[in-house]
């Protein structure tokens, strides 16, 4: 084992508890989220003495008005929230839960990791569907939504990781992923990027997703795995292998599991349409086009 026990002291120690439990009984309540998410942000922001002030009817500047309006998620909006296909109900919660994500990451006490691991670990056990014991999430971990994430137990995910949830993403236990590695759950078509196919990826017990590494929408990573660094993952990748590369390929099976693994020269189908995710769109949905193109091949002319 490479690595110390750190601890806090016995002051910060009580004040970290007592503040994360107060905010996990809070969000576990029947409170409104949005008033709770704007009441902690307030105060981790120390804003609070500002924020009382605009709530008595004293005068503010508009931008002491736009700074203290943001604290409520109400307020906010994010880019999952154009997203036609979603489950508006988990997302008007789950919106609240991951603007308080992020802005506690604009916090200083985000770089206190002993006090930012425990309140992110608090805020998963509400945010995702599920999330095991001892899971240590680092700072800027960026979601779609945040509610289509299975998280298994003592899980790390390190600096400035995409998990995307367009579709759902099941992470299983002592999963290990690298800084800035992506994971995706959706496709774009390669011809209209407005038409969107959502898949469940998969990465299995003690597999490691590496530096900088991607791994695409529909995968399934195998037990005990690896992804090298800034590989690009678009086939299964059998257990106990070592895939690296863009594409990513099997290149050995992890010394001492060779007898269970199958050979890094087998043909593995990675089965992506079966972790295909249908799904429906209102009737009533205005559709936004952003791009207005015109999808016509010239030989169709």
């Amino acid at each position: 084992m490479t690595k110390r026990h750190v601890s806090l002291s016995d002051e910060m120690e009580a004040s970290l508890e007592e503040f994360i439990a107060e905010v996990d009984q809070r969000l576990a309540s029947d409170e409104d989220t949005c008033s709770v998410v704007e009441e902690v942000l307030v105060d981790l922001h120390g804003d609070r003495g500002a924020y009382d002030r605009w709530q008595s009817g004293d005068p503010v500047s508009p931008a002491e008005k736009v700074r203290l309006q943001s604290y409520d998620p109400c307020n906010a909006t994010l880019e999952s929230e154009y997203y036609a296909e979603k489950d508006e109900e988990k997302f008007q919660q789950s919106k609240h839960l991951q603007w308080l994500w992020r802005q506690f990451d604009a916090t200083p006490m985000a770089d206190n990791v002993e006090f930012a691991l425990r309140f992110r670990g608090m805020l998963a056990d509400h945010l995702f569907a599920d999330c095991g014991d001892d899971c240590r999430f680092f700072k800027g971990i960026t979601f779609t939504y945040g509610h289509n994430i299975t998280v298994g137990d003592n899980v790390v995910v390190h600096d400035d990781v995409h998990l995307d949830d367009r579709g759902e993403l099941t992470i299983g236990d002592r999963v290990s992923i690298s800084d800035s590695a992506h994971i995706y759950t959706h496709d774009h078509d390669v011809v209209d990027q407005t038409e969107v196919k959502n898949y469940h990826t998969v990465i299995e017990d003690d597999a490691r997703v590496t530096y900088d590494s991607m791994v695409r929408a529909g995968v399934r990573i195998g037990e005990n795995a690896i992804v090298g660094a800034k590989s690009i993952v678009r086939r299964d990748v059998p257990a106990h292998h070592i895939a690296v590369g863009q594409p990513a390929k099997s290149v050995k099976i992890k010394p001492g599991w060779e007898g269970v693994a199958e050979s890094v020269d087998a043909d593995v189908e990675t089965d992506k349409e079966a972790r295909r995710i249908e799904y429906d769109l209102p009737d009533d949905l205005e559709v936004y086009d952003e791009f207005q193109r015109d999808l016509s091949p010239p030989d169709e002319e």
